[in-house]
Parts: structure tokens; sequence; C-alpha cells
């Protein structure tokens, strides 16, 4: 390499041209395009990651529900006595006499053509079943979840912004306590004062389902409204601690940061600093965690939905865990994974439009 092509510092002399750049070469001709395509190939890492994780998921969910101890072709028969060949025509009306390996392409090569097979209880085709239930499991997750995140980013803005005082302390201590209840625990607990009713405090909400039947219009909103209060209540109390704590954690670390000093220094007001420069850049991980909890949105809570009798995706799934219904649990579980894995890597692709540094 000569001297001419060395680049240096503005105002000393390299090769006897003074403060000049270096002359483009192979080398400044190969920057620009490796720039290029750092996202390309960090978007083409990503997808190929998803896609492992979900052909995973799929040979996972056969094998695994397979250990469940049970027969369901017995279940089928609803415990009456059944002749030896009533019993071989189920399997075989639903491919139980196939060997394992054989079920296992089947299943592999219908569920890449969206088909999960057909339900062992309900005689349906798993997507039909899981299209009915989806909209209810929306309503009450996706719901928790905007409470939950909006709640959990504003207390943890204000807790990192006055940190070690009485308000921080009291935030983080209840975020923890409620983070570490198990939900149907709290569930079980909000039903017993609230629905059933303790002493003076008379039994307000249901004790389960999503509406009490024949009504219409806006009184069935109502009805469902109500319904859906205890169950909220109860994702929101414990799912919202993570989202705070993660929201402290991020904005306490920017705190220190010198962009924030030379904007107090410049005249503005503590609010705008933190409105404008600190919590922007603080919520770049808190934006991976709502993704991921956008992502169990459509999974639900299996326990909590239980609880409540909600006729959701979670309620589907313990009761075709109970049998087993295999086509149906196998079903469930590829979309429930396949939601968190869709909406984890929809996060890992928007993360480096929103901070640079990364993908690089």
């Amino acid at each position: 390499m000569t001297a001419e092509a060395t680049p240096s510092p503005v105002g000393k002399p390299v090769g006897g041209r003074t403060g000049s750049p270096a002359p483009a070469g192979p080398s400044a001709a190969r920057g620009p395009r490796v720039r290029g395509t750092a996202y390309p190939r960090y978007v083409a890492g990503k997808l190929g990651g998803a896609a492992v994780s979900l052909l995973a998921v799929l040979v996972t969910s056969f094998f695994l529900f397979r250990l469940i101890p049970g027969d369901p072709v017995k279940f089928m028969t609803g415990g009456r006595q059944v002749s030896a060949q009533q019993l071989a025509a189920y399997r075989r009306e639903f491919g139980l006499d196939l060997p394992l390996w054989q079920q296992f392409t089947d299943y592999c090569g219908k569920a890449l053509t969206g088909d999960l097979g057909t339900s062992y209880q309900f005689r349906a085709p798993v997507m039909d079943k899981i299209s009915e239930a989806l909209p209810n499991t929306l309503l009450l997750t996706g719901t928790a979840f905007v409470l939950y995140t909006a709640i959990g980013v504003v207390l943890g803005t204000r807790a990192a912004w006055r940190h070690g005082g009485l308000g921080d302390r009291l935030n983080t201590g209840l975020a923890l306590t409620l983070y570490s209840i198990p939900s149907f625990w709290l569930g079980l607990l909000l039903i017993i004062v609230f629905s059933v009713g303790v002493g003076p405090v008379p039994g307000l909400f249901p004790t389960g389902g999503m509406e009490s039947g024949g009504e219409e219009g806006f009184a069935y909103v109502l009805d469902v409204a109500h319904h859906l209060v205890l169950p909220v209540v109860t994702l929101v109390a414990v799912e919202y601690g993570q989202t705070l704590l993660v929201t402290r954690s991020a904005l306490l670390d920017e705190m220190g940061g010198d962009y924030l000093t030379t904007a107090r220094a410049k005249g503005l007001r503590d609010d705008l600093v933190r409105r404008r420069h600190a919590v922007p850049n603080a919520l770049l991980p808190t934006m991976t965690l709502v993704f991921i909890n956008l992502g169990r949105t459509v999974a639900g809570v299996i326990l909590v939905e239980t609880v409540f009798s909600w006729p959701g995706l979670g309620g589907l799934f313990y009761q075709a865990l109970s049998v087993p219904d295999l086509p149906l649990v196998q079903g469930l579980f590829f979309v429930f994974a396949a939601a968190v894995i869709v909406m984890n890597t929809l996060a890992d692709l928007i993360y480096p439009l929103l901070d640079p540094r990364v993908g690089r």
C-alpha cells in the first residue's frame, strides 16, 4: 500500500499532499456495499432462524404429547363396552393404526399446507376449533395486554426518574410481589372475594364464563364486559410488573448519559429532557418485551382462562389435554409457539430500524 492510499488526519502531510482525502480504491468501493447489504443479511439470518424454530416446534409437538398417558380411542367410545373390531375401526379412521414414522410424515405434510388434523372429541377440523376460540382469547388477553403495557411503562418511567424515593420503593415492591404470585391463585382469590363475597363485600362479578345468555345489542356488550373484569384484573396484576421493571432498569441506564447533561445545560426543563430524550431511548428494550407479550396474547393464558371458564384457546387446550385429543393439542401448541416466534422475529427485524447499532 502506498502512502497516498493511507487515510490521514486533516492538516497532516502524507505523501506530499496536505489534508487530502484518501483516493477511492477497491476497499473504499466495498464499504458502502457492505453496509448496504448488512440489514438484508441480518433479515435473512433472523428469518432462517425463525423457520428452523418453527420446524423444531412442529417435531416437538408431535412426539411430546404422545408421552401423555391415556388412550384417546377409549375416550371416543365414552366408556361404553365396545368390541375389538370397533376399536380397530376408530384407530383406522384417525390413522392411529399406522406406524409412528408414517403418522409423523403425514402430520408434517398436512401441517405445511395448514391442515392440523381433525379433533377426536369434536370430530371437526382443528383449524375450525382454533378459529372459533381465537376471538375470545384476543378479547381477554388483548385487553389485558394494552392495560398492563401502558401501566408498566408509565409507572416504570416514574419510578426510574424518582429512583430511591418512597414512590419508587412502593411501586417496585408491589410489582415484584404481584409478579411472583401464581395467576391461577390470584384468580381464585378474586373469585372468592368479588364473585362469591366475603363478609361485607358482596359478590359483584360472575364466577366464570363469557356471557350470561339471553342478552342482545348493547346489553350483550355490557354483559361480556362484566364477565371480563376479573380475568383482566388478574392478568394485569400479574403481568404489569415485568414491563415496569424492564422500563425502570432501561431508563436508569440512560439517565447517566452525556446527552441528557447536554440537554439540561441548554436550558431544557427536566420534564422535557425525560420525555424527548431519555424515555424514547429507554423504550428500546421494552419494545422487545412488548412484541414477545404480543405473541403470548395469541397463546392466551391457559390457567387464567381455565380458572374463569373463559371459552378461549387456553381453555380449549386444557380441555384437549385432559382427553388427550392429540390433533387438537398438537395444533394449539404449534399455534401458541408460532405466535411467539413470529412476534419475536418481528421485534428483531424492527429493532435495527430503531437503533442502527443493531444488525451491523
